[in-house]
This record gives C-alpha cells, sequence and structure tokens, in this order.
C-alpha cells in the first residue's frame, strides 16, 4: 500500500494497557498556561526509567470552568497508587507554583476519582476557603501573588500506551520535518499525547540488550539505525533511508489513537523525502492492542 507514493508498510504498532489522569490547567495567558502544563509533564518520556509517561493534549481558549485559556494534559502510570502520587507531586510544585495558573478536573465523568485538589488546600495552611467555580467544587488557596484555585478532584481512567509509527526518510531533516508536521497534526485531536520532546522520538529503542543485558532494560534498536545499517544482517533499514523518527501516541481509548496514527501519518507523507512508514512491535509480547497501519486507512 502507497500514500502520496510513500510505502505504507504491512505491519502493526503494538501498545500496552496504562492508567492516564487527565488535568486542565488554565492561567491569565496561553502562554502562562502552557508554561505550567510544561513543567507538570516534564520528565515525562517513557516509563522505562520516568516516573510517569506525561505530555500536553490540547490547547483551548475559553471553554473552560473560569472562562479563561486553557492546557489539557496527561499523566499516566501503570497503577493508579502511582498515578495519584504523580498528580500530587506535579500539579503541587508544577502548577500550584506557576503565576496565574489553576487546575481542573480532565475527566469529570470518570469512575475513579483523586482528591488531589483538597490535598493541595493544606498549603493554605489554615487560610484556604472552599468555592464553587464554574459548578465545580474548588478550593482558593491564598498566596503572594492572590488565590491559586483547584479542582477538588481529578479524574483517572484505563488508557493506552505505546501506539506509534516510524517515519523513514532520505535525510535527517526530512525526517524531522515529516515528525513535527505529524506532531502538529496530532495536537488538534482530542483524547491523545505524544510524549517524546516535542512529540518525537529519536531513541527508538528494543526491550533487553544483546551485549548488556546484565543491566540495561532497554537498548537501542539496531535494526532500524541507518548508520549501521551496513554491518546489520537483518536490518530493517531501506538502502535510501538515511534518518528514522518514531512518534509514540498514548490516549483515553483505541479510537483516539487510530485516528491520531492516521492522522500523523498522513502529514508525515506529505513531506518530500519521505520514502516509507513503519511501526514498531515485539510480536505481540508487549501488549494486547495491535494497530496495524493498513487498517487504519
Amino acid at each position: 500500500m502507497e500514500l502520496n507514493g510513500v510505502e505504507i508498510e504491512d505491519t502493526f504498532a503494538e501498545a500496552f494497557p496504562i492508567k492516564i489522569a487527565r488535568v486542565l490547567i488554565t492561567g491569565a495567558t496561553k502562554k502562562w498556561a502552557l508554561v505550567a502544563a510544561q513543567e507538570a509533564t516534564g520528565f515525562g518520556t517513557s516509563v522505562i526509567m520516568c516516573p510517569a509517561e506525561a505530555g500536553i493534549e490540547k490547547i483551548v481558549k475559553n471553554e473552560t470552568p473560569d472562562g479563561r485559556p486553557g492546557v489539557y494534559i496527561q499523566i499516566c502510570t501503570f497503577g493508579f497508587k502511582a498515578l495519584e502520587e504523580q498528580l500530587l507531586k506535579r500539579l503541587g510544585q508544577c502548577v500550584l507554583t506557576a503565576p496565574t495558573a489553576a487546575m481542573w478536573n480532565g475527566l469529570p465523568k470518570a469512575e475513579k476519582q483523586f482528591d488531589t485538589g483538597f490535598k493541595l488546600k493544606f498549603f493554605g495552611d489554615g487560610f484556604e476557603s472552599e468555592a464553587s467555580i464554574g459548578g465545580r467544587k474548588a478550593y482558593r488557596i491564598p498566596m503572594m501573588q492572590g488565590d491559586f484555585i483547584a479542582e477538588h478532584s481529578i479524574g483517572a481512567q484505563d488508557g493506552i500506551a505505546g501506539g506509534n509509527f516510524f517515519i523513514m526518510a532520505d535525510n535527517q531533516m526530512a525526517a524531522l520535518a515529516a515528525a513535527e508536521n505529524a506532531v502538529d497534526t496530532i495536537a488538534q485531536i482530542e483524547g491523545t499525547i505524544t510524549p517524546f520532546p516535542g512529540g518525537i522520538v529519536a531513541s527508538g529503542s528494543k526491550v533487553g540488550s544483546i551485549n548488556y543485558a546484565k543491566f540495561m532494560k532497554a537498548t537501542t534498536n539496531e535494526k532500524y539505525s541507518p548508520s549501521i545499517k551496513d554491518r546489520i544482517k537483518d536490518t530493517n533499514v531501506p538502502a535510501d533511508v538515511n534518518a528514522i523518527y518514531e512518534i509514540v501516541i498514548n490516549g483515553l481509548s483505541t479510537e483516539a489513537i487510530s485516528k491520531s496514527m492516521r492522522a500523523g501519518i498522513e502529514a508525515a507523507v506529505k513531506i518530500p523525502g519521505v520514502k516509507k512508514i513503519s511501526a514498531g512491535n515485539y510480536g505481540g509480547t508487549l501488549g494486547p492492542y495491535k494497530f496495524n497501519l493498513k487498517e487504519l486507512f
């Protein structure tokens, strides 16, 4: 199969279950909502070593409880207990501290609810007060800049991590431009995040190690490393490909991830120099979710 003259490999992306919390952060301006969101989602690329995977889902203008610009973020971990801990740390240290920021429940209808805002109110040292804002139970925490607003609960649910596709191009700048195009397009879709730096994975990896198995949980995916393709007997890098970027997608549902993968691939293949689209999987051993590239279209 080809899309805009680019080969779409007959393969699938393999994804796995994860727990996801969704938070809406608002600020006086889009800039300050984004500052808080970026801080709260830092060190959140991969659960291989990070305490959570995290990223910005989408930006909204004023369709928020306080009528201000907002940013939806997702924070993802393997268990609800760890997720609750990450919420308290990230929202307490990165959002409560951010100029003009406020925090709201991004999944108010979810069955699982954490009382994160209630716990953060104790920063007010007894001077905090309860409020109803936009029909939501919240707390006003007095601080030097004015009040920090924290909604009582933050919702969470079962989600999916590891949806992905590979962009193979004849040079690094073409691959990067295609990856940027894909990430910008995915950012317009509700329900998913691309947690790696700028939404792009430079270090696509494999589980375990060939040479350092005693101490490495994940290592470079040599079969997809263009600079050594002549040294790897069973390389998966085509002769005309010299750079590959991976886009990893986490989301609230299989539908959201499928939609983002499709849109991202359609955006990527518009860039001259892209030769092939593939995906990463481990034959079904990593997780139960399989996103077949051809079936997306």
